[in-house]
């Protein structure tokens, strides 16, 4: 099964800007509280959509040149890439219903 992967300032662009496949980027930070709440959901994600999109975590406080960069007010946010671009964005936490119909879409 596959798992998140940690993104840094450092990686960000091979990681996520150059992905043959969309990306899903979790802007978190180890005391957001809601943060906790979707890190399995997207753990469950990187799983059932392995092969077709990556799951990538950002920690905000270690990275903040590329929070700064997407304007990363609140957290959890969690942006989806596709072809180096974002294409869609939740803040907060939400159901993984939510975040797996936004996910289709960015696929579709």
């Amino acid at each position: 099964m596959s798992k998140a992967v940690e993104v840094t300032d450092a990686n960000f662009e091979a990681e996520v800007l150059q992905s043959d496949n969309p990306v899903i980027v979790d802007f978190w930070a180890t005391w957001c509280g809601p943060c906790k709440m979707i890190a399995p959901i997207l753990e469950e994600l990187a799983g059932e959509y392995d092969g077709k999109v990556k799951i990538a975590k950002l920690d905000v406080d270690s990275n903040n040149q590329t929070a700064g960069r997407y304007n990363i007010m609140s957290i959890p946010s969690v942006l989806f890439f596709k072809n180096g671009e974002v294409v869609d964005q939740i803040v907060g936490a939400v159901p993984k219903a939510q975040l797996a119909s936004r996910l289709e879409k960015v696929l579709g």
